[in-house]
């Protein structure tokens, strides 16, 4: 098969009637399938379900230093717990604080206290400054710029590159501007591509030169053990790395379980320097009495080490791999020839992220959409959700089933193709 972009007029126009008489099959066949999240599949959530059963009565609620969970208290978050994420991440117990399922809820916790507080370093609370700016690595993660818009923060668009952001410009950006305050990071299996940030950028983020003294990176390692297979990617502990230096309260480290047992009760985390974490808890202290202790109690018992949440991952990748499998393996045998996409193949985490061709992405999505097939939005991946080359789809393998998700695939590499075509043929 020649190339698209080898066709005469003439053979494109060929090709457009036999993909439209596709897409007008499809469209007949009534299909309901969501990809639009990454959201755990039912097999997923069943890998956890012994946790829900591991407390039966009061006295299963104590620790072992005799610890009610039932009750007020422990504000940080239980010391067991906080010593299990601590074995697991290469973080002192210390400097860890755990709140509820949803650490998208500590971050936006975290940026609405600099709003309204400042941080160390800070001169006045950022929402008395004139603008205030965040660095978004884009693709990204929509819910972070969401973030960012509903609290009137600005954002500033950073090129994603095979090794992470592009530091260049993350280097250049914030020595010159003051009023950047912030960036996003995935740092492994970043949230749409897939890719992990390589070892020397993880060390130019800890020895970033800002002229905002209280620049902060907002370290979302939410894929942290989301390993497909045996052969996983590995990332830098930039805590580790910045613990002890000049720049240890830039950082902000977030993780959760919410992937790992269940994301509607899971237990979310936030790491921090000694002066960052003594300021928030001036700040939580008016908040709140403790975080669900009987829920991190849970988990403590369930997994008891780091190496049971190891092994536990391991079942997850088992149920996750032959999904990424069947979606790489079909955007190649249906989009490679046809050389009008990219995506990316990545060892873990929960997305593949498809470049069409430009200008094409958001009527991909919508020709799938009528055909059935509920995606990201296009644009989503993006800040202002504009894609500057209307072509990054964000696809989610991990909720439907391997059946559903054959035909998803398809539906959109016949509508990723379509609108090539729609658009060669009337251009």
């Amino acid at each position: 098969m020649k190339k698209y972009g080898e066709m005469t007029r003439e053979e494109l126009a060929c090709e457009k009637k036999a993909v439209l008489s596709e897409y007008g099959k499809i469209k007949a066949a009534g299909l309901s399938l969501d990809m639009s999240r990454g959201k755990p599949s039912m097999d997923q959530l069943g890998l956890t379900e012994s946790l829900l059963h591991i407390l039966n009565k009061g006295s299963d609620c104590r620790t072992e230093d005799g610890i009610d969970c039932r009750n007020y208290g422990q504000l940080f978050g239980l010391k067991e717990a906080r010593e299990l994420f601590s074995s697991l991440l290469g973080i002192p117990a210390e400097n860890i604080i755990l709140g509820g399922n949803s650490s998208l809820n500590m971050m936006y916790d975290t940026v609405a206290r600099a709003m309204l507080y400042g941080v160390p370093g800070s001169d006045k609370p950022w929402c008395r400054l004139d603008r205030v700016k965040f660095l978004c690595p884009s693709p990204g993660y929509d819910r972070h710029f969401n973030i960012c818009e509903s609290l009137g923060i600005e954002m500033i668009p950073v090129d994603m590159t095979p090794t992470g952001p592009d530091m260049d410009t993350v280097e250049k950006l914030v020595s010159e501007d003051e009023s950047i305050k912030g960036i996003w990071c995935v740092p492994k299996y970043s949230n749409p591509q897939g890719i992990t940030y390589s070892d020397e950028t993880v060390r130019r983020f800890a020895r970033l030169s800002c002229k905002a003294k209280d620049f902060r990176i907002f370290w979302d390692n939410a894929y942290a053990v989301h390993d497909l297979d045996e052969n996983g990617d590995v990332l830098l502990n930039i805590f580790e790395l910045m613990r002890g230096t000049e720049n240890e309260d830039m950082l902000y480290y977030f993780f959760s379980t919410s992937k790992i047992s269940f994301p509607g009760s899971g237990v979310a985390l936030l790491a921090l320097s000694d002066r960052n974490l003594e300021a928030t808890k001036k700040i939580i202290e008016a908040q709140t009495i403790g975080p669900d202790k009987i829920n991190q109690l849970r988990h403590v018992r369930y997994f008891t080490n780091a190496e049971g949440i190891i092994d536990h991952m391991r079942l997850h990748g088992m149920v996750l791999k032959p999904k990424f499998d069947i979606v790489i393996s079909t955007l190649r045998s249906e989009l490679g020839p046809a050389g009008i996409a990219e995506w990316t193949e990545p060892k873990g985490g929960y997305f593949i992220s498809l470049d069409v061709a430009d200008g094409t992405a958001a009527e991909t999505y919508r020709l799938a959409a009528e055909a059935g097939v509920r995606m990201t939005r296009a644009g989503a991946t993006f800040p202002y959700g504009k894609d500057p080359r209307d072509r990054n789809l964000r696809l989610a393998p991990s909720y439907p089933t391997k059946e559903e998700l054959s035909e998803a695939i398809h539906v959109i590499c016949v509508c990723a193709k379509l609108s090539y075509l729609n658009k060669v043929t009337t251009d």
